[in-house]
């Protein structure tokens, strides 16, 4: 069973109301009561409201919960996105409690299903930058759609650099992009929170052998 699904087989069995030991719970998963004393604590930080303790038993409260979803990268970058922009909103009340749900979606994402869904972490990465990223995101998309040349400036760089926009990778609150740099003639990448400055340079560019995404190697 994977981790997902257990934790929602726990959170309905708790919710029954009666008291439910450890012992009993990881006999009916088939997993240690280890995992099961691991579970409640994601369960309760999460926000689910779990009441008991290790070697006495779980139960837990009324909530309002949630059924299962099951969404696309592209839904949860949208979801990644208006949380950060709550977060650095001004509301403190709005703000922390995008926080809150941000950590309670962190909880339960999935860590067994793979290399891809383990780069996500709602909690991992602060809004401040997050917002900071999210501002040239759609100068960035547009280029990449238009095959439009940019002029990028780093912080802590000492130039701007022009650059062919590529493509654009999410992390999890961070967002990189490659791209091929005409300034050193190479490809780079980097993260787009970190740009300070950004313009479109007149002319488009074309598939040239070298200057591909195809060719772009990551470094090890």
């Amino acid at each position: 069973m994977k981790r997902a699904d257990r934790l929602y087989a726990l959170m309905m069995r708790l919710k029954d109301g009666d008291l439910h030991r450890a012992e009993d719970l990881a006999e009916a998963l088939g997993v240690s009561v280890r995992t099961i004393y691991r579970d409640m604590d994601t369960l309760a930080a999460s926000g689910v409201p779990v009441e008991g303790a290790r070697g006495h038993g779980y139960t837990a409260r009324a909530a309002i919960t949630l059924p299962p979803l099951n969404l696309t990268e592209t839904e949860l970058e949208a979801l990644h996105l208006g949380l950060a922009a709550v977060g650095a909103g001004a509301l403190p009340d709005l703000a922390d409690a995008a926080r809150g749900l941000s950590a309670k979606i962190d909880a339960v994402l999935p860590q067994d299903a793979g290399p891809a869904p383990g780069r996500f972490g709602f909690a991992t990465y602060p809004f401040a930058e997050a917002a900071q990223g999210f501002r040239h995101m759609p100068a960035f998309r547009s280029a990449i759609r238009a095959r439009q040349k940019l002029m990028v400036t780093l912080a802590d760089a000492n130039s701007a650099h022009v650059v062919r926009p590529l493509h654009i990778d999410y992390w999890g609150r961070i967002w990189t992009c490659v791209v091929w740099d005409e300034t050193t003639r190479d490809f780079a990448s980097f993260r787009i929170d970190r740009i300070t400055a950004l313009s479109t340079v007149p002319g488009l560019f074309v598939d040239e052998p070298g200057k591909r995404l195809k060719d772009y190697v990551p470094a090890s």
